[in-house]
């Protein structure tokens, strides 16, 4: 057992090789990571020592942060459309994403925030925040944490048998989700995309959707749930990511459930800043749009992550002044509209080329596909037989039964050894 005053230094050396490994093709973003660490460190630092300049300071620690980001994960995106629209310009070069940026970044702006705004002290130990940054188990998926939410486990970690062997269990299940599930059913839609969109059918196509809709889900969840078993086993308590969100009845409750830390991150350290909804019904929607705008950004540079963050932008405001209500009274009304603009949604996050995008939704809806029809108008037939047990899989593990079964088993196995 190792003493609670050495676990932090193991914690950060195998964090660091973690990361190293990750980026052992492009060693100079270990370097990148050790200097954020280091500037989040004396920001906060400088924020409570230099209250006169503390703003300064503060947007210093942004300005890096967001630069960072602005850089290696949409520049060669602008560079690379430049290029296409002009001539002289010659940009052919791949910027390599550095590996968790979009994590680290997010915890490091929400750490110097809420220094600045005195809801935590700046940590005096370099050695206890930088765990906290590189803690392998959430650096490269999540979920997001903020200091506050692991500053004791940081001075003292309760780790017991009961606490291991949970962690355990949370990480196989989510291992299991991930393998059993995310991958297989994912097949389908790499399949059909290698088919090319102009030769699927219509129920081939929405059977394509539905797997990824349920990959994307099972993948990211178990990923989760992985980050939570390990924390466990670590001595943290990670926060909870997902709370079924396959089962609410509007988009609202959905993006409650989903991402359940990223969506937190945007509430308190942009919407809420910009006014939230206390300033007005014009200026409502516009920090609903700019906080939907930067999360399509946020998940990747292209055009069709900012179409998606639209998308949602729209049908938020669309249920919050008009449907969400009834949606929430009539839940068979709101299960049918769920089960229909969630896959549809995903097909905008899915898709990079806005015109192959145009076509799979002239296959999703053929009434827009002028005539046009499918070269194997029974091609599902064989995927359906092929994947129809991951689907039924998927639709049982979205909902709390397998869980609440599984709890059940748990709680009747721990009775007999009383």
């Amino acid at each position: 057992m190792v003493p609670n005053r050495n676990k932090n230094y193991i914690l950060l050396i195998g964090s660091l090789c973690f990361y190293f490994v990750g980026t052992i093709n492009n060693p100079e973003y270990l370097i990148l990571f050790i200097i954020s660490i280091l500037i989040d460190y004396i920001v906060a630092l400088g924020i409570e020592k230099h209250v006169k300049y503390k703003k300064i300071i503060l947007l210093t620690g942004i300005f890096f942060h967001v630069g960072s980001l602005v850089v290696f994960k949409y520049l060669g995106f602008v560079l690379m459309e430049l290029s296409k629209q002009m001539e002289s310009f010659n940009f052919t070069k791949n910027i390599v994403l550095p590996i968790g940026i979009s994590f680290y970044t997010f915890q490091g702006i929400s750490y110097i925030v809420d220094v600045y705004r005195g809801n935590i002290k700046a940590e005096r130990s370099l050695l206890h925040y930088a765990v906290y940054i590189a803690m392998f188990e959430q650096l490269i998926a999540g979920p997001i944490v903020t200091y506050k939410q692991v500053r004791k486990e940081l001075y003292v970690k309760k780790i017991n048998r009961l606490s291991v062997m949970e962690g355990i269990g949370t990480f196989i299940i989510g291992l299991g989700l991930k393998v059993l599930l995310a991958n297989p059913i994912g097949k389908l839609w790499t399949q059909t995309c290698a088919i090319g969109f102009e030769s699927i059918s219509t129920p081939l196509a929405w059977l394509s959707i539905f797997a990824f809709t349920f990959q994307i889900y099972f993948d990211f969840w178990g990923y989760s749930l992985m980050a939570i078993g390990l924390g466990k086993m670590l001595g943290f308590q990670l926060p909870k990511n997902f709370d079924y969100p396959y089962l609410s009845l509007s988009m609202t409750q959905f993006w409650r459930r989903w991402h359940m830390t990223l969506g937190s991150w945007f509430k308190e350290y942009v919407y809420i800043p910009l006014g939230g909804n206390r300033k007005g019904f014009i200026k409502t929607i516009r920090n609903l749009m700019i906080v939907w705008l930067l999360t399509g950004i946020w998940h990747g540079a292209g055009y069709n992550f900012i179409l998606w963050g639209a998308v949602l932008f729209i049908i938020l405001v669309i249920e919050k002044f008009f449907i969400g209500k009834w949606l929430h009274r009539y839940s068979m009304a709101g299960h049918l509209y769920m089960f229909i603009i969630i896959p549809l949604t995903w097909a905008v996050f899915a898709i990079d080329d806005i015109g192959q995008m145009g076509v799979f939704f002239t296959r999703l809806f053929p009434f827009l596909s002028q005539g046009m029809e499918s070269i194997f108008p029974n091609d599902y037939i064989k995927y359906w037989n092929l994947y129809y047990p991951f689907f039924i899989a998927g639709i049982l593990f979205s909902t709390k039964i397998p869980f609440q079964l599984l709890k059940k088993i748990k709680n009747s196995y721990c009775s007999q050894l009383k």
